[in-house]
C-alpha cells in the first residue's frame, strides 16, 4: 500500500526564527502521524530547519535546484549542496517556476535525473491552466508533462518519483478542484505510467494532489483512491492547520 506524503511548500515565506518556532510547535502535533511530514522551505531556513526537525519525523526539502553539480550559475543552488546539508525532498517544476522563471519540460527532466544523481526525492508538479481545462485538454497536458518529466529514467527511479498534480487555476486561489475531478486527473497520470513502464511502477508511484489544499477538505482528498497525500501551499505556514492537514485520517 502506498504511503501518504503530505508535505508543505512554504514559497517566499518565513525567516529563519519563524521556521524553527514553526517546527518546534508542529513536532508534538504530529509525532504519531503514520503519514510522511515534510517540510519545503525556502534556501535561507534549510539549515536551521534541519537542525531543528533533528530526532522528530519531519523530513527537510528544498523548493527547486539546479541541474548541473557546479559552475558559473549565479545564484542557483545544486543536488550537491542540498544533499551536503541533509536535505532530503526537492520540489520540482512548480507552475510558479515555470510560469515566472521560464521552467520547461527539458529543464524539469534535467532537474530529476540531478535530484537522483544525489539520492534527493523528487517532488514533480503538473497542472493544467483554466484555459486549458475549459478547452478539454487537461488530460493531455497533465499526461505529457509527466511522460516528459519522467523521460529517460529507470522503472525504479519512477517509482521513487512523487508526482504533485496541482490544477495551476486552484493554486492560492480557495479554489479546489473536487475530490472526484482531483482522483481521475491522477488515475490520468497513473494510467500515463502505466502504459510506459507497467502496471507494477505505476501503483508504487506516490501522486499527490495540490491546489488550495486545507483542513477541512483534506480528508475527502486524501482518502480517494489514487490521492496520495498532498502539497500544500498557504496552510502549510500555520502549524496547527497543517497538523490538523497531517492527521486527516484521526479526525
Amino acid at each position: 500500500m502506498r504511503k501518504k506524503v503530505i508535505a508543505g511548500n512554504w514559497k517566499m515565506n518565513m525567516l529563519p526564527d519563524a521556521a524553527i518556532r514553526f517546527i518546534d510547535e508542529l513536532t508534538p502535533l504530529v509525532k504519531n502521524s503514520e503519514n510522511e511530514v515534510v517540510l519545503c522551505v525556502p534556501y535561507t531556513d534549510l539549515f536551521y530547519s534541519l537542525l531543528t526537525a533533528q530526532n522528530t519525523n519531519i523530513k527537510i526539502g528544498a523548493q527547486n535546484m539546479h541541474w548541473e553539480e557546479s559552475g558559473a550559475y549565479t545564484g542557483e543552488i545544486s543536488g550537491e549542496m542540498l544533499k551536503a546539508i541533509g536535505v532530503e525532498y526537492v520540489i520540482i517544476g512548480h507552475s510558479e517556476r515555470r510560469q515566472y522563471f521560464a521552467e520547461t519540460d527539458e529543464t524539469v527532466n534535467k532537474k530529476i535525473k540531478s535530484a537522483f544523481k544525489y539520492d534527493l526525492k523528487p517532488i514533480v508538479c503538473v497542472g493544467e491552466t483554466l484555459e486549458e481545462r475549459e478547452a478539454g485538454k487537461a488530460e493531455e497536458i497533465i499526461t505529457s508533462q509527466t511522460e516528459k518529466a519522467l523521460d529517460g529514467l529507470t522503472n525504479e527511479q519512477v517509482e521513487n518519483t512523487i508526482i504533485a498534480y496541482e490544477p495551476i487555476w486552484a493554486i492560492g486561489t480557495g479554489k479546489t478542484a473536487t475530490s472526484e475531478d482531483a482522483n481521475n486527473a491522477i488515475k490520468a497520470i497513473r494510467n500515463k505510467i502505466s502504459n510506459i513502464y507497467g502496471q507494477m511502477v505505476a501503483e508504487r508511484v506516490i501522486i499527490q494532489y495540490g491546489g488550495s489544499v486545507k483542513a477541512s477538505n483534506a480528508k475527502e482528498l486524501f482518502t480517494m483512491s489514487d490521492i496520495d497525500g498532498g502539497l500544500v501551499g498557504g496552510a502549510s505556514l500555520k502549524s496547527k492547520e497543517f497538523a490538523d492537514i497531517v492527521n486527516y485520517n484521526n479526525s
